[in-house]
């Protein structure tokens, strides 16, 4: 399967030409715990660039869900993955998903969804439902193409984590991704409030369509 043909057919939720590079997934997966028994949550995983170390890094300890909304890279993912609970529909529904598959506060949150693709609401949307998934001392990661790093998505982006989460730290740049991209680690969320409109238009998945479960690992 072709990434290049998915990002022509779909270019507003692959978001990218090509895969993530390996070096860019060390960084952006770092933050899962090699220990433990970790619940570990995988937005937007595409071919599955992220979730190859995610794997590697739990070592069959833990549990790994990944949210897919493309069809294509959520069946190629469950077939090549199938410890991994895929599950095929878009991250605004996560609390939904989430709860009806009986998990309880995440440890870590692997993002790569194309964030400067979301208007605004989309944005807020999803990183809502993040937050309220995260347990307190929980992590969010998510990264950005430095050619873009200016934009106005791109610094809409920045803002919402730095308003959420109490720390935010910038990795490096890997040069060696294409395009160039650098990863936002994100520490301890601050929970919004229920009367967040957006984040209660999240909740109740406004928009999105059902969940459909790829593999029930």
């Amino acid at each position: 399967m072709s990434f290049f043909l998915e990002f022509v057919r779909n270019p507003l939720t692959v978001g990218a030409v090509a895969p993530s590079s390996l070096a860019l997934a060390e960084v952006a997966t770092a933050a899962v715990p090699r220990t433990g028994s970790p619940t570990v949550v995988e937005l937007g995983p595409g071919t599955g660039a992220f979730t190859e170390l995610i794997q590697r890094r739990l070592a069959g300890g833990g549990r790994h869900i990944a949210v897919e909304v493309n069809a294509r890279f959520a069946q190629r993912l469950a077939a090549r993955h199938p410890s991994v609970e895929v599950v095929n529909t878009d991250a605004t529904v996560l609390r939904d998903v989430l709860a009806h598959r009986g998990v309880g506060p995440v440890d870590v949150i692997v993002s790569g969804l194309p964030w400067a693709a979301f208007d605004h609401q989309l944005q807020h949307e999803i990183l809502s439902e993040a937050v309220a998934v995260l347990r307190p001392g929980g992590v969010f990661t998510t990264f950005a193409y430095v050619h873009a790093r200016y934009a106005p998505p791109a610094r809409r982006l920045l803002r919402s984590l730095r308003s959420r989460f109490e720390e935010v730290v910038i990795s490096r740049t890997v040069w060696s991704n294409l395009p160039p991209a650098l990863v936002y680690v994100c520490r301890r969320p601050i929970v919004v409030g229920d009367g967040d409109p957006v984040a209660e238009r999240g909740r109740d998945g406004a928009g999105a369509r059902d969940p459909m479960v790829i593999s029930a690992a």
